[in-house]
């Protein structure tokens, strides 16, 4: 008896099964490649980890060297205040001896520096001289004062001179030429500034502004008198 073979209408052609096959194929190409991207993308975390890792520590390095510095900075402000003090505490001293020189070489040696200049000077006001107005307000001190017939002159005696003290000086003379004009003493008002240190610019404005400059030399002060120098009157 024969058997009669029937085709089942649901079986995959040849050409089905080949695209089946192609579809897996290719399946499994986009598979390996998301694998491969996958990996990739590892990579470039596990770089980028590595990078943050070395951005950390390098961060942490550069925190210590600012802590270091900081310190550091802290050192030398602490140092540097140090410094300033004991140089305001020469400075004081300086001025401590200034004063003491001016007391013992400014105005004991002065009636003779101006004698050599022809003033000539008979007196004197060598423990200072203050002008009051109303209510007995004081309106300007002097250091030194000497006069003569003919002349009033003012001396100011500095440690170190500066621009701010000839703008005073000129209106203490003001202040000096218009109390005396008001009881009736018409002689005429000059000034000179004493000073330890005088800079250039300030011994030139001095005398520009007319008034005659007295350093000190050595153990004693002496008048620097320039070619062609006019004192100033008031």
């Amino acid at each position: 008896m024969e058997t009669t073979t029937i085709p089942n209408p649901h079986s995959p052609s040849f050409e089905e099964i080949r695209a089946i096959l192609r579809d897996v194929a290719e399946s499994q190409k986009d598979t390996e490649r998301l694998i491969k991207e996958m990996q990739e993308d590892r990579k470039e975390t596990d770089r980028l980890i590595k990078e943050m890792q070395e951005d950390r520590k390098e961060t942490e390095r550069l925190m210590k060297e600012t802590d270091k510095q900081m310190k550091e900075t802290d050192r030398l402000m602490k140092e540097t205040d140090k410094r300033q003090k004991k140089t305001d505490k020469q400075i004081g001293g300086l001025h401590n001896r200034f004063g003491e020189l001016a007391e013992h070489l400014v105005k004991p040696g002065i009636h003779k520096r101006f004698n050599e200049l022809g003033y000539h000077f008979d007196a004197s006001s060598p423990g200072g001289y203050v002008i009051r107005g109303e209510n007995d307000k004081i309106k300007a001190e002097i250091d030194l004062l000497l006069e003569n017939a003919q002349t009033i002159m003012l001396v100011e005696v500095k440690t170190t001179v500066k621009m701010k003290h000839i703008e005073e000086h000129v209106k203490r003379l003001e202040i000096l030429r218009d109390y005396r004009r008001n009881r009736n003493d018409l002689r005429q008002v000059e000034g000179a500034i004493a000073g330890a240190i005088f800079g250039v610019e300030e011994k030139k404005a001095t005398i520009e502004a007319g008034f005659y400059v007295i350093v000190q030399s050595g153990d004693t002060m002496m008048i620097e008198v320039p070619d062609g120098f006019v004192p100033g009157k008031w």
